[in-house]
Order: structure tokens, then C-alpha cells, then sequence
């Protein structure tokens, strides 16, 4: 998003998210559980996504998903049927997946949050990607998702270890 989502479907057909680890309060997100009507549907792709639960995802999205999952490097995926391609497409390269939400807000219809897409793939390959999202949703599912990332960490997939300013940007509390 993120397959859950960035990454390398941009690049080549071996990943997109990854998924949840522990919890802690973020500075941005709001302690107010009544305000909190949109990141729990995040939350629950996480949740889905961390099973490579491709359909458990898709409960989330509309039929009009508009996924710019890759941050300009290829068109956005359009459509339920072409996310859902997509997301089987890397499910199968993922052994471990952590994808965490550091801090998010929500404005009106609009859910931002700032993360990491981070998994090890079956070959054994880790990948930390650092990321920004926005979520626009119709009623409670998704309708537009936009992810911005540093397009040159995909590099990473190619067996290079994760840059240490990387590993400065990832370890944080995760939002709950």
C-alpha cells in the first residue's frame, strides 16, 4: 500500500508494503479516539496486508481506486481489478513485512501520514522505504491514494543494506 503499495511496482513487479510493528502515540496524531474516524481504516490494510491479505485490503478501497503508488516513476493504478493485480503480484515476494505509520491527521475527507514501507523479501533482501501518503476517502473506503517517496531507495532491491540515514528516519514510535 505502503503494499501495500510504493516502492517497486514503480520499478519491477517484487514488491509494494510491508506492515505493522509495536505502538506508541505519535506528536500529530490525535489523542480524541472520536476524531479518529479515518486511520483505522489504515490501520485495518495493515492489518491485512501483513498476511498478504490482498481481498482484506481491497474491503478497504473503492471500485474507483486511484493508487499513485509509485511517485510519478509509473502511472497510478486505476481501478479495483488493476490494484488488486498489483497487490498479487508482490504478495508472493514478501517474506517479512513491517509497514508503520509514525504520525498522521486527518482533515475533513483527507487522511496524511507519514511512515515507512519496510519488508524483507523472500531472497532475503530488506528494503526500508521512508514515505508520505494522503488517503482521500469517500464514505469510509479509500477512493484516491497518493504515495511520495525518495524513488532512489528502490535501489535497495537490488542487495545493498539500508543507508544508516534511513535507519535514522525509521526508528520511531509507530502511531496506534
Amino acid at each position: 500500500m505502503s503494499i501495500a503499495r510504493r516502492g517497486l511496482l514503480a520499478a519491477a513487479p517484487i514488491i509494494t508494503t510491508s506492515i505493522l510493528a509495536a505502538a506508541a502515540t505519535p506528536a500529530l496524531a490525535s489523542n480524541n479516539a472520536a476524531q479518529q474516524r479515518l486511520y483505522p481504516v489504515l490501520l485495518a490494510i495493515i492489518a491485512a496486508w501483513k498476511t498478504q491479505d490482498v481481498e482484506g485490503v481491497l474491503a478497504h478501497v473503492t471500485d474507483d481506486i486511484v493508487w499513485a503508488n509509485s511517485s510519478g516513476f509509473a502511472p497510478a493504478i486505476k481501478g479495483k481489478a488493476q490494484m488488486r493485480a498489483a497487490l498479487q503480484a508482490d504478495a508472493p515476494d514478501i517474506a517479512e513485512s513491517h509497514w508503520r505509520i509514525f504520525d498522521y491527521a486527518e482533515k475533513g475527507n483527507r487522511l496524511f501520514s507519514e511512515g515507512v514501507d519496510e519488508f524483507v523479501t523472500k531472497a532475503g533482501v530488506r528494503i526500508a522505504i521512508p514515505y508520505a501518503g494522503v488517503q482521500v476517502f469517500r464514505g469510509n473506503l479509500i477512493a484516491e491514494w497518493r504515495e511520495y517517496f525518495d524513488g532512489r531507495l528502490l535501489s535497495l532491491a537490488k542487495g545493498s543494506t539500508v543507508h544508516a540515514s534511513v535507519e535514522a528516519l525509521i526508528h520511531r514510535p509507530i502511531a496506534q
